[in-house]
């Protein structure tokens, strides 16, 4: 470009930026309010006219209590101090004593917020004002008082205490298109405004982006022909990259464990149900007792267990009735299966009982039977097996009574017994099959939001999952249903031992899920301080029990009596799950991380960056993981296709020196929450990304794992089932692709597509690795184009490879749900041409030629 040119350029330059602020005033008014749910702005020059900024857009959003419409502000009472940041507090809920409190530089970045508890308990219409050096506010009571609570640093406030009067707030109330809104005036800096407005645009226009879809191709790409594309492939040039990079995360969601990879095939089978799994759940859910002649009550007088408080009386005065349980949507059963029995009973009368067992079909045929005696008046473990003399999809057990009498029943149990690796109380092995078909890495476990539960009382507490059936502690789960906690630690940790994978346990850090609707509405119902070490100790316990010594460790030796003498080997452990970093959790955080630090410098901490990818919950974890050298943080996202297509970068400017990454929640989400190629090819162009910068991010897993059909608490999930079936979706093979496929050195490959268009080029991607373990080189191919995209593969510098490698193709429409990969043998060379079909995933595997 010639000076002139230049000159022009920069003196257009200068008249648009003097033409944009030629005609702006020095200050105007913004006005604050809320819609319900965040932090809105209108702004106005004269106090008169106003304008919304961005159409009501939330510039913060409360993120206090339940999800969803849980989530409310009201009456938002906004200052900006005398250094210039902008301080929040609002009522999350009128009848709580707590108030909301959060603070911006900007009005466009916040810090996490915190949820301070006050006197009076409730609070409503709080008002924020400094006063004499200290932060003040006042607040209302449902029954009219007044409190006034004060702070010198927005972490330690009083309890509060009655006045006689409350600070005006300086409401006022504007007409906005038409709208009558209550709230508050600032005078500020005219810039102020107009950041907010480019803030606005900026999101807008990005937005626009990550809206992208396939179902837009027809347009975007109506006049595209197939595309042509070199691969270099520079053979030595290569980096170390995790070994553990592709794994699976587990969390009991959509009846994923009971009623899913749990083997037990009873439903309530403790009749431990309630209305505190479910409004019209209770003790007999899931139990039905059929004619006349019996009844049956629940009792509590003599339980098994204290954590087994309630079991079942059924009481026969004419023999003839039957009490009759279908399991999940009915008991799967195959011809020449075997099935174990078990049930704790004593008699309650002074006769014994005799009771006929039977399986029966969804037709009324009696697959099996067998007759068992109640002779004790101690809780006594009747056992017995089942031979099926047919299959069955829907069948049920059926208790029938032969005695006049009464008999107590406790956890009824049948479970199959071909269960994974043929393991007592073990996994329904054709699901724990299909995960380990996967060849993941790692599994991590119980969760997601079931580890941190719902409020202080529901956390997954691992002590809890251990040790004999009927002594584990049962709880309601945060997605609605029940937890017999059947599948626990000790179960976990075998699984992974059975399928050759790390475990990650994650352990709530002291605060319950902030999507808490119980016990704290947040995680500001923290572990109270003085119990802190005792929470702590349960940590270093679950450590010790994971590693310790059968003999010399108290845990070790808990372990051992389980049938594990030997160590499970712990390497990694995750404290806390998506949180907010607020002050509770950042104060508790720290404590966990450096006992944990002190006692097993070994063992690799996971910390967590809240639930997206941005934001102040991202910003500030990351903050406080640099700042504790925390080893590895835990990142969530579940975003739209666009996203993926549009941040293909997104770690190649991750600081190597800082905590490795563990992306453990994703997936990609479109329109009515599906899974197909779309999606999963999305999930393979972010994999073939996050493989090239697996030196930084040391684990992913998809999320959710489970979903049983008609339970699905969340879509889309990876693999759905019911009792008789497994529907695998092409999510699932992109994954068992990438973990059948993975290597330890990542190659350096240029690809370059002789298409000029951005938007063709960003939809075409590569990667390269080679496995040391085998010495083959493995090619991952992603095309997300409605064309066919022919490469020229170089290898370069490379080892002596056969001439015949693997390709496996995932392809199909965008909209398909069932595609399965295609698996073939293609010619290679050091330069072979190979042609990726539209829309496809394609892996090739180069075998090294040992000869």
């Amino acid at each position: 470009m010639s000076i002139m040119k230049k000159m022009l350029v920069a003196l257009v330059a200068l008249f648009c930026t003097l033409d944009a602020f030629a005609n702006k005033p020095d200050y105007g008014y913004l006005f604050s309010y809320t819609n319900g749910g965040g932090l809105a702005f209108a702004y106005s020059s004269d106090k008169v006219n106003w304008t919304s900024v961005g159409n009501g857009r939330t510039f913060v959003n409360s993120d206090f209590g339940a999800w969803g419409s849980g989530k409310k502000m009201t009456t938002p009472s906004l200052l900006r101090d005398s250094k210039g940041t902008w301080r929040c507090v609002w009522s999350p809920l009128e009848g709580n004593p707590q108030f909301a409190y959060c603070s911006s530089p900007d009005l466009i970045n916040w810090k996490p917020q915190d949820y301070p508890y006050v006197e009076g308990g409730s609070c409503k219409l709080p008002v924020l004002y400094e006063q004499k050096g200290l932060w003040v506010v006042d607040y209302s009571t449902l029954d009219g008082k007044t409190y006034r609570t004060t702070s010198a640093d927005f972490v330690k406030w009083g309890k509060g205490t009655l006045v006689d009067s409350k600070r005006d707030a300086g409401t006022i109330t504007i007409t906005l298109n038409g709208r009558e809104l209550t709230g508050q005036t600032h005078r500020v800096e005219w810039a102020q405004i107009d950041k907010l407005l480019k803030h606005h645009d900026y999101l807008t226009n990005r937005q626009a982006k990550l809206d992208e879809h396939i179902g837009q191709d027809p347009v975007r790409f109506a006049d595209l022909k197939p595309v042509n594309a070199r691969l270099t492939i520079e053979g030595s040039q290569s980096k170390d990259i995790s070994k553990e990079l592709i794994g699976i995360f587990f969390e009991d969601i959509s009846y994923g464990a009971d009623g899913g990879l749990y083997g037990e095939l009873i439903q309530n089978r403790d009749f431990e149900y309630s209305r505190a799994d479910r409004g019209d759940w209770h003790n007999l859910t899931a139990w039905t007792l059929k004619g006349e002649g019996s009844n049956i009550k629940i009792g509590t007088e003599r339980p098994i267990h204290k954590n087994n408080a309630h079991y079942a009386i059924l009481t026969t005065d004419r023999v003839g009735a039957t009490l009759e349980n279908g399991g999940y949507d009915g008991i799967c059963l195959k011809a020449g299966d075997q099935y174990d029995l078990s049930i704790m009973a004593r008699k309650a009368s002074e006769k014994g009982s005799k009771l006929t067992v039977s399986l029966v079909s969804e037709k009324d045929e009696t697959i099996a039977q067998k007759t068992i005696s109640v002779s004790s008046a101690d809780w006594k473990t009747i056992k017995t097996t089942f031979k099926a003399s047919k299959n069955a999809d829907a069948a049920r057990i059926v208790i029938a009574p032969q005695t006049v009498g009464a008999v107590e029943m406790d956890m009824v149990s049948l479970f199959p017994r071909k269960t994974f690796k043929n393991r007592k109380n073990g996994l329904r092995a054709d699901l724990a099959q299909v995960i380990a078909d996967m060849k993941p890495k790692f599994v991590r476990f119980p969760g997601g939001c079931a580890a941190h539960g719902n409020g202080l009382d529901n956390m997954y507490l691992w002590k809890r999952s251990i040790g004999k059936l009927e002594e584990r502690q049962h709880m309601p789960n945060i997605w609605n249903y029940h937890q017999t906690l059947g599948l626990g630690y000790y179960e976990y940790f075998q699984f992974c031992e059975d399928i050759g994978a790390e475990p990650l346990p994650v352990l709530p850090a002291g605060v319950p899920c902030q999507n808490s609707s119980w016990g704290g509405h947040g995680q500001q119902g923290g572990v109270p301080m003085e119990h802190m070490d005792e929470f702590i100790q349960d940590i270093l316990d679950l450590i010790e029990w994971a590693n310790g010594d059968a003999k010399t460790t108290k845990w070790g030796r808990v372990r051992a009596e389980a049938g594990h003498p030997k160590p499970f080997n712990l390497k990694y452990i995750g404290i806390g799950n998506e949180d907010l970093i607020s002050d509770t959790f950042t104060e508790r955080f720290n404590m966990i991380f450096d006992a944990i630090k002190k006692a097993h410098p070994e063992i690799i901490v996971c910390g967590t960056v809240g639930p997206f990818y941005e934001g102040s919950d991202y910003e500030w974890g990351w903050k406080l993981a640099k700042e504790k050298k925390v080893p590895m943080v835990d990142e969530h996202y579940y975003v739209s296709p666009g996203w993926y297509i549009h941040n293909q970068d997104y770690y190649d400017h991750y600081d190597r020196n800082a905590s490795e990454v563990y992306l453990g929640e994703y997936a990609c989400h479109i329109a009515g929450r599906h899974n197909n190629i779309e999606t999963a090819l999305c999930e393979a162009l972010h994999l073939v990304n996050v493989e090239r910068n697996a030196d930084i991010v040391r684990m992913t897993s998809y999320a959710p794992l489970l979903a049983r059909h008609g339970h699905t608490s969340w879509n889309p999930d990876m693999i759905y089932f019911n009792s008789s079936r497994i529907d695998l979706t092409p999510g699932y093979y992109t994954q068992k692709i990438f973990g059948n496929n993975s290597g330890d050195k990542y190659v350096t490959n240029r690809l370059r597509v002789e298409n000029r268009r951005d938007d063709v080029r960003k939809r075409v991607a590569t990667s390269v690795v080679t496995d040391s373990q085998t010495g083959d080189m493995i090619i991952k191919l992603v095309n997300l184009l409605p064309v066919e995209v022919t490469t020229s593969v170089e290898v370069k510098d490379c080892e002596d490879f056969v001439t015949q490698a693997a390709c496996t193709v995932l392809s199909g429409k965008p909209t398909d749900k069932d595609s399965v990969p295609t698996e073939s043998t293609i010619s290679v060379a050091p330069q072979f041409d190979h042609t990726m079909p539209a829309y496809s995933f394609t892996t090739i595997r180069v075998k090294k030629n040992d000869q």
